[in-house]
């Protein structure tokens, strides 16, 4: 109701202003008391997860709980620390989601906001006349407003905000893991080709020393020209392996480059040289496989959605019951400014009032019906992320350690291949053996060698892998505010 006072009444009527503010009061409390917050409570659902690793033997299991903070130190490679510590900072994808979590903190901040009243101020100024005369007309007011969150409908949009916060940060230290994770992985692949270009450019240039003896021995007519000519041939196949192991060398430097926020070529001259190839020196504890319920971000980013879609169909349901308002608004008006502040006429109203929805076309009930699909979506995803970091995990393990036994075989394999090429080339100088047999040995020297230098390689990027799977990353500290990326 409307009502309006008299010129100079403004301090007038107390007593009627209270009993009126007295009886809205009342009314809303009435409303209150019987409010009540609708839709489910969020709560993890239950797993059933194994007890342990099935693909690990009991004598070979880590179940102490593994230290998966800052992992990629063990490696002690102090150039791979750098350009860690460097993408932190500089990395694209990362600056993306430090700006999701700013965009869901704002929008957490957004969602509390509408719980409060609100309160607006207006003015206006025009000309009102007659045909006599022409008089000012100024006005002044303030408009509140309060939707009591009687069913809880708004106090459900801050939960499922603050879980979409909860969610937004998971996926920042997801993102931080699969950076962490690219990046050791193609730094061992750029050592590993290195290392690879390095050992081919040995091998022919002992070829080619091989191939000038024979030339020398078929001048001297000790040998044939078939020798002469496989000597050539092998030394070139191994030259042309050279290549291929250059073009796969720059892909991974440029790779790091581009992770780091640089420049595709920014880190070339400093990762030409020959480095050795990381190689972690110390087992893994694995722990158990209820620990990835902590360790996974992917798996608590999982879970934070699936609490933040429960907490919408409270939202929805509450759409569905009466909303009540408590509005007020006070205004003045005048002939001039000086009249707003005295000898004004003023006016006020205060009142609850009630939306009770009535026919929608089933569109309310249609919308619950939706957020509970969506969050049983959810939930079919987070339990499949939760399989999918068990299968992740157990493949890691078997991989690492089938690796490491064969790299064991292969480093026997490359010794002995080793003292057959000496030999070889010993009895082939006092005519003991045939060219061809030269020719075998150090082509098997050579493979064995190379096959080596991979499974080395295989055995760091498998312990990186593991460490992903486990949830390895960060020491947890992530700087969330706005910051420019490096150009280079």
């Amino acid at each position: 109701m409307m009502k309006r006072l008299p010129k100079g009444a403004a301090q007038r009527g107390p007593q009627e202003r209270y009993a009126a503010g007295r009886r809205a009061g009342l009314v809303l409390a009435v409303l209150m008391l019987g409010g009540c917050t609708v839709g489910p409570e969020y709560r993890v659902p239950a797993l059933s997860l194994p007890t342990d690793w099935g693909t690990e033997s009991a004598a070979a299991r880590e179940t102490a709980v593994p230290e998966l903070s800052r992992w990629w130190t063990e490696l002690d490679d102090p150039t791979l620390n750098g350009l860690i510590e460097r993408a932190s900072g500089q990395n694209l994808d990362l600056a993306a989601a430090r700006a999701r979590i700013r965009e869901a903190r704002a929008s957490y901040r957004q969602a509390g906001g509408a719980l409060q009243p609100s309160l607006d101020g207006s003015g206006s100024t025009g000309l009102a006349g007659s045909d006599n005369s022409i008089d000012g007309q100024f006005q002044a007011g303030f408009d509140a407003s309060w939707e009591l969150d009687i069913f809880g409908g708004r106090k459900r949009r801050v939960e499922a905000a603050a879980y979409g916060v909860g969610a937004a940060e998971e996926d920042l230290r997801d993102t931080m893991l699969t950076l962490i994770g690219d990046i050791a992985s193609n730094y061992v692949s750029a050592r590993s080709f290195r290392a690879r270009i390095d050992l081919a450019r040995r091998t022919a240039i002992s070829m080619r020393e091989t191939e000038s003896l024979t030339r020398a021995r078929f001048r001297a007519g000790a040998t044939a020209a078939s020798d002469m000519a496989n000597a050539a041939g092998q030394a070139s196949s191994t030259e042309a392996n050279i290549p291929a192991l250059e073009v796969s060398f720059a892909e991974a430097v440029h790779r790091l480059g581009v992770l780091t926020g640089q420049a595709p070529g920014a880190l070339a001259a400093m990762l030409r040289n020959g480095a050795p190839i990381p190689r972690p020196t110390r087992p893994i504890p694995t722990g158990v496989p209820a620990d990835i319920l902590l360790t996974r971000p992917d798996v608590r980013g999982a879970e934070r959605e699936l609490a933040r879609y429960t907490a919408l169909i409270g939202e929805a349901e509450a759409a569905r019951y009466p909303s009540v308002s408590l509005t007020g608004s006070i205004a003045t008006s005048g002939t001039s400014i000086g009249d707003l502040a005295k000898g004004s006429s003023i006016g006020w109203a205060i009142g609850p009032s009630l939306t009770v929805p009535i026919f929608n076309g089933g569109q309310l009930e249609a919308a619950v019906d939706l957020a509970r699909a969506q969050r049983d979506q959810f939930e079919a995803a987070f339990r499949s992320t939760v399989l999918t970091a068990l299968e992740d995990v157990e493949n890691a393990i078997v991989a690492l350690a089938q690796e490491r036994i064969r790299n064991r075989s292969l480093a026997e394999a490359s010794e002995s291949y080793r003292e057959a090429a000496r030999l070889a080339r010993s009895l082939y100088g006092a005519g003991s053996i045939s060219f061809l047999d030269v020719l075998d040995a150090e082509r098997s020297l050579y493979s064995a060698e190379d096959a080596l230098l991979q499974s080395t390689a295989r055995i760091a990027t498998g312990y990186v892998t593991l460490n992903k799977a486990l949830g390895g990353g960060w020491d947890g500290v992530l700087e969330t505010a706005a910051a420019a990326p490096a150009s280079g």
